[in-house]
């Protein structure tokens, strides 16, 4: 994956999340479970590297909304 970009985490707050799961729909699940909590700019596919095991995704969360109750 790409380094992180230091805009994505300049504030409080800010998360970059990488996620390497067993397959792509396990990874994108997990991103859609976040997305339902936080605002999320999310990833459309995952990645595979050569050689490596899983599929991995990178998206980027602002957790400084409230939850909703």
């Amino acid at each position: 994956m790409k380094p992180i970009n230091e805009v994505h985490v300049r504030e409080p707050g800010l998360v970059v999340v990488d996620v390497t799961a067993a397959d792509a729909a396990t990874a994108l699940a997990l991103q859609e479970a976040l997305a339902a909590q936080w605002a999320t700019a999310t990833a459309d596919r995952v990645t595979r590297e050569p050689g490596e095991p899983g599929a991995r995704l990178r998206c980027y969360l602002d957790m400084r909304q409230p939850l909703d109750s």
